[in-house]
Parts: structure tokens; C-alpha cells; sequence
């Protein structure tokens, strides 16, 4: 039997969507206020799904407070109430776009949970945009 099981958890970050290689007229055409020099901030909930065989032992695809420890550990302390452009070693050269974004949280996420174990992330960046990101 295989099921998915699921973790939300929450963090509020700043970040600026912007490329040093463009002037600000550029920037401001194509990322428009999310390229305030300022920053600008969001209230990120992520939605992290783990999917695989039921343990015949323990009933569980992953002990949930395994994922939380890890979601809290990994994600929530690296993340929450940081400029992501700032103080986010993976965005010192990388857009903190939510795809982005995305993609870092899998990548801190993936080595840590079983290799038989699928992995797809939900970020909500605001209550109606999203991306889901499962590794390809």
C-alpha cells in the first residue's frame, strides 16, 4: 500500500526579485514592485508531501515528528524572519523567486528522507500563488 502523507509548516521572510546584470529600468519592467530595493516580505506557507509504502512495522510512510524536526531544523530556522537575499547562503547568486525558492527547500529536504521515499513541496507564497516542486 502506498500513501502520501503531508507537513505544513509556516515562515515569514523578505526577499527582492531582482538580476545585478540589469539596470533598475529593466529589473523594475520585469519584477515591477518585487523589485523594491528595499525588499518586501511574505507570509510563506510551505506543504511538504512524502510519499511511499505503509510500514507493515510502524503504519507510518515517515514518522511525522521526524518531518516536523526536520521541516523546523532545515527550513523554518534557516528561513524564518531572514532577507532571503541576505542573510540565505543558497540566494546569494540565485533569484529568490517562490520556483526558487521551491527548489532549495527540496534540495535541503531530499538527502535527509529515505531515498525510497517520493518528495514533492507546495510553497504558498501569498493565499492564492503557488508552485509545487517535485525534483525534475
Amino acid at each position: 500500500m502506498i500513501a502520501t502523507v503531508s507537513r505544513k509548516a509556516h515562515f515569514n521572510a523578505a526577499h527582492r526579485l531582482f538580476r545585478a546584470d540589469w539596470d533598475f529600468e529593466k529589473n523594475q519592467e520585469v519584477f515591477g514592485k518585487c523589485n523594491n530595493p528595499n525588499f518586501h516580505g511574505h507570509n510563506y506557507e510551505l506543504i511538504v508531501h512524502v510519499t511511499g509504502p505503509i510500514s507493515k512495522e510502524t503504519g507510518f510512510v515517515i514518522d511525522m515528528k521526524i518531518l516536523k524536526d526536520l521541516i523546523k531544523l532545515e527550513i523554518e530556522e534557516a528561513f524564518d524572519h531572514k532577507n532571503l537575499n541576505l542573510d540565505v547562503p543558497e540566494f546569494k547568486d540565485l533569484n529568490p523567486t517562490a520556483e526558487n525558492i521551491s527548489v532549495v527547500i527540496f534540495n535541503k529536504l531530499r538527502p535527509k528522507i529515505e531515498s525510497n521515499l517520493e518528495l514533492k513541496i507546495t510553497l504558498f507564497e501569498t493565499p492564492r500563488n503557488s508552485v509545487t516542486y517535485s525534483g525534475q
